[in-house]
């Protein structure tokens, strides 16, 4: 617990053997109270390293993409009581040794939303991301700060610590199981009125990390565009996107 916080961390797991125990590892259980992970239908031995290790497993048994996978993570996480959920990667990409640190700026109040950035520092070039990414991430972050009105530094990190209220105020069960999920969850978050922090976080790009081939990147970028135009044609009163209704359907 942190500041009487329950916290619980999430792992959004595909295919995540080679690097699950490593991140795991550094977990921090002084404060961390509990890790759930959501295997999405693996093909190798995640789920068994996961119950060795002693974590919460939840096994789709077939796949349903990174969107779907988070919803269940998020679900699990409020029914086991959460006060503060973190979303962590098991490729570790991003280091668990920041995990302390995101949930206690949710838990004293200080943002409903912390995201880990990689590009506040050098983190992300010097981490070995590709050009073409950083570069789509310049662009994507800029057209999107533009539209919403916003000075988040990125969009599209996938280390993400939430209050309670967050999930279950956003209707996510209306956004995508792929991977435009994480960009439509945080057009929510500050179309609802949540404020959002930013710790700098350094982040590895290795074989064994997870990360999406340029055909899915292009993809993913369009449905940014897409989120991005959505919202700011609903702030506008000109379209009405389930995403952004307040009544649309929310994790149960």
């Amino acid at each position: 617990m942190i500041h009487g916080k329950r916290v619980v961390v999430v792992m959004p797991a595909y295919n995540a053997e080679a690097t699950l125990r490593e991140t795991y590892s550094e977990v921090d259980f002084d404060f961390v109270d509990d890790v759930i992970l959501v295997d999405d239908a693996s093909s190798d031995h995640t789920v068994r390293i996961a119950k060795e290790l002693g974590l919460k497993t939840i096994v789709h048994p077939a796949n349903q993409g990174y969107g779907a996978n988070q919803k269940t993570c998020y679900q699990a996480a409020l029914n086991h009581g959460a006060d503060v959920v973190i979303m962590l990667h098991p490729d570790y990409q991003y280091t668990p040794r920041l995990l302390v640190a995101m949930a206690s700026m949710v838990a004293v109040g200080a943002y409903d939303v912390v995201l880990g950035s990689r590009i506040l520092t050098e983190g992300a070039l010097k981490g070995g991301m590709p050009l073409y990414k950083y570069i789509a991430n310049r662009a994507l972050t800029l057209f999107q700060n533009t539209l919403m009105s916003k000075k988040l530094s990125e969009y599209h990190t996938g280390y993400r610590a939430f209050s309670r209220e967050v999930l279950e105020t956003l209707p996510l069960n209306e956004n995508s199981d792929d991977f435009v999920f994480d960009n439509q969850m945080l057009a929510q978050i500050a179309y609802f009125g949540f404020s959002i922090g930013e710790l700098s976080c350094p982040t590895k790009y290795f074989e064994e990390a997870s990360s999406i081939n340029f055909q899915r990147s292009v993809v993913y970028g369009l449905g940014v565009i897409h989120t991005s135009i959505l919202y700011r044609l609903n702030r506008w009163g000109i379209a009405q996107s389930p995403i952004f209704d307040a009544a649309g359907h929310k994790l149960n």
